[in-house]
């Protein structure tokens, strides 16, 4: 019985170990799931460092390692291989200077208990194969899931744990915490290795999204904190449209209170900014501070939407959106373009009716203005890149080179 027992245990730890993302003794590391994500973790893939277009210290890596295949040739090949040690592997240049044992201007990336030096060096000790172990080459990283995605911690609560698990092509699951990058948005919000979040001591803030990082793929996960006041009133101005509402909305579970009211003599100013570009003139300015309607500040935000100077400004604003510029277009290009803009702006021309006239413009550039966008913008690349800013606030132009390091784009 003590025999099996303790048989018994050893399953259940091996089984554990294996669950929490820890590398199994006997087990080659694969590299495209464990060395890539360990080169990444240590931040040697990053745009600061081997990431860097032009590489660092006379090594190049892909960028947050989306190119496995050409980093793997150029850790094994490169420079006759020597970065690595098949006879000694602790005296592969690849672990020697994330130690500090040699001069790395990177600094020190971690140490020789940790799963990343453990991780790197059983790989190069078992020959460098390129996906792991036998049968290992096939499986690739399906989707990342983080768990809990959204977590509000209250009172003397201030830590939330995240859990990184990885669906791999054969169906296996595995938690990754270990081997995945954590980054905190809020510089007070602090993210362990691990992804434990802590709010500390810092105060006033209340949320933070943090991203979670591994190989290829990238989720989010949110965290706030409620400092639970019992006596809590949220005082706020009226709502007056659904944008009001949701903001106000999210400050009242956070117990945050909303700014008061500017003065007349701050909202006057910022109005006349906002609307038409220009500051009030002194009669502008006056005549609003003397005026004793309670609807004052409504009646001049709609004077100013029919104002000349607000057309002004949104079609200038317009035309800097869709490059109505001579450098681009010609003059008579840029004259009737802007004309056309600026009409459209003038009869308060909806923004989908908008957008759709000049997505799916065809015909002359004179006769059909709204065409020149497609002037100012020659390729297709361009054209759909420029259309996805404009209209939809997506950048795609990280994704001809490589997958977005903020976004879904590949």
């Amino acid at each position: 019985m003590k025999i099996v027992a303790t048989t018994s245990l050893l399953i259940v730890g091996w089984l554990c170990v294996a669950a929490c993302g820890v590398v199994v003794a006997g087990e080659v590391p694969s590299f495209r799931n464990e060395v890539m994500a360990v080169l990444s973790r240590s931040g040697c893939s990053l745009g600061t460092c081997h990431g860097n277009q032009n590489g660092k210290g006379g090594l190049r890596l892909s960028l947050r390692g989306q190119d496995p295949d050409l980093d793997y040739l150029t850790l094994t090949r490169s420079l006759g291989a020597r970065r690595v040690n098949v006879q000694q592997p602790e005296e592969s240049l690849l672990l020697r200077k994330p130690l500090l044992q040699v001069p790395h201007e990177g600094g020190r990336r971690f140490g020789v208990e940790s799963l990343e030096y453990r991780v790197l060096r059983d790989w190069i000790g078992a020959g460098m194969p390129r996906d792991g172990a036998a049968g290992a080459g096939a499986v690739r990283l399906r989707r990342l899931l983080v768990e809990p995605g959204m977590s509000t911690l209250v009172g003397e609560q201030k830590a939330q744990r995240l859990t990184a698990t990885a669906e791999f092509s054969d169906g296996t699951r595995r938690v990754v915490n270990d081997l995945a990058v954590f980054e905190s948005s809020h510089p007070g919000v602090s993210v362990s290795g691990a992804g434990e979040v802590n709010f500390g001591e810092v105060s006033g803030v209340r949320q933070t999204t943090v991203t979670v990082r591994y190989l290829d793929q990238q989720q989010v996960a949110r965290v706030e904190y409620l400092r639970a006041v019992a006596d809590f009133r949220f005082e706020a101005p009226a709502a007056v449209n659904a944008i009001d509402e949701a903001v106000f909305g999210q400050l009242r579970r956070l117990q945050v209170n909303p700014a008061k009211l500017c003065s007349d003599e701050v909202f006057v100013r910022r109005l006349y900014l906002d609307l038409t570009g220009l500051l009030p003139t002194r009669e502008q300015a006056g005549s609003f501070l003397s005026s004793t309607a309670v609807d004052r500040r409504a009646r001049l935000i709609d004077e100013l939407l029919e104002s000349e100077e607000f057309v002004d400004f949104q079609t200038l604003r317009w035309a800097d959106l869709l490059r109505v510029e001579d450098k681009t277009l010609d003059a008579k290009g840029v004259s009737v373009f802007h004309r056309w803009i600026r009409d459209g702006v003038r009869s308060d021309r909806p923004l989908n009716q908008f957008a759709s006239a000049v997505i799916g413009s065809r015909g002359s550039t004179y006769t059909d203005p709204a065409t020149n966008f497609y002037r100012a913008l020659r390729t297709p690349e361009e054209r759909s890149e420029s259309a996805a800013q404009v209209f939809l606030g997506v950048r795609l132009q990280c994704a001809r080179c490589h997958n977005h390091p903020f976004d879904r784009w590949t």
